[in-house]
């Protein structure tokens, strides 16, 4: 019971910030049906940028609390983020909305290899120690433990899920959003402004991929130019895995998934006495992506239409 608890809090963080990227994935594809394989890397950009930030901010105001530097690192990240990603939208993605799928799927992929190419020129290829901003005393829950930057994930992932569903349900924004995913061209006639609304989907998705990117590099203490990739691949798995297009989908998907990977390999550890482990969790997600796009392609929950923003 002890490993299950502990493994059962390590998922749940894990989760959160799988869930908070594949909202991204999930976001784009219910509007314009792509599967955008450079948000990854947008978490990867956002992380390095606050990163830099932190190191520029912490000379200036020596005497700032950690948390003020690490908020102040994140918002100007997602800035960043979003710029770059409405670039990206604008660039490479605008003018190939009425080609063949495959043509935007390439550049998809394409722009994800060009953006971990830039960063390593940038920023260089080696690691990157992130600052711990935040305590570090693990608190005791039982016979298992949790950090206070795990709490903070779990907090501010809670929020921000709160803020995009009332964003997405309440708002000008989120109606003009639900209608430009039913059909553009007649949301168009409505007074929507498609353009507008899909800019605004990118910018969306990548503030919630920096948020990611820095609770990531806050997490695992770590930050480099390929960070993005695997989380990136893993994220769109939960988001195939909830019900691509589908917001709550996203989110089941992405906590389901750090719980499978997290148990699993938690136990699997016990039963081989640490011979296979955390080693293998990797293998376990894209069982699940597997198992899903056979067995279920449309997902746990389905795609439904009038969410696909």
């Amino acid at each position: 019971m002890d490993v299950l608890l502990q493994q059962t809090i390590n998922g749940l963080v894990l989760g959160s910030m799988y869930a908070l990227v594949a909202l991204g994935y999930t976001m784009v594809y219910g509007i314009i049906n792509l599967i955008n394989f450079a948000h990854g890397e947008v978490l990867m950009v956002g992380a390095l940028c606050a990163w830099s930030i932190i190191g520029f901010v912490q000379p200036l105001m020596p005497d700032a609390p950690g948390w003020l530097v690490l908020l102040i690192a994140t918002v100007l990240a997602c800035v960043a983020s979003a710029a770059l990603n409405f670039c990206i939208e604008k660039i490479a993605y605008k003018r190939l909305r009425n080609a063949p799928k495959l043509a935007p799927l390439i550049t998809a992929i394409g722009m994800s290899i060009l953006l971990q190419t830039l960063a390593m020129i940038v920023w260089k290829p080696n690691y990157k120690p992130f600052p711990a901003l935040l305590p570090t005393d693990p608190i005791a829950i039982g016979e298992a433990v949790i950090t206070p930057i795990q709490l903070m994930i779990l907090g501010v992932t809670a929020v921000a899920l709160a803020v995009l569903s009332w964003l997405v349900n309440q708002t000008k924004l989120g109606r003009a959003m639900r209608a430009t995913a039913e059909n553009p061209r007649v949301a168009s006639l409505m007074g929507v402004k498609p353009d507008w609304v899909i800019s605004a989907t990118f910018i969306i998705g990548a503030v919630l991929a920096t948020i990611a990117g820095v609770m990531w590099a806050s997490n695992y203490g770590t930050a480099h130019h390929s960070m993005g990739f695997l989380p990136g691949l893993k994220a769109f798995t939960a988001a195939v895995f909830g019900g691509i297009g589908n917001l709550g989908g996203a989110v089941v998907g992405g906590l389901l998934l750090g719980l499978i990977e997290s148990i699993g390999s938690g136990y699997l550890g016990e039963l081989t006495g640490g011979v296979l482990g955390s080693q293998y969790s990797d293998i376990l997600a894209f069982i699940v992506l597997i198992l899903i796009l056979t067995l279920r392609p449309s997902g746990l929950l389905g795609e439904r239409v009038a969410d696909r923003a």
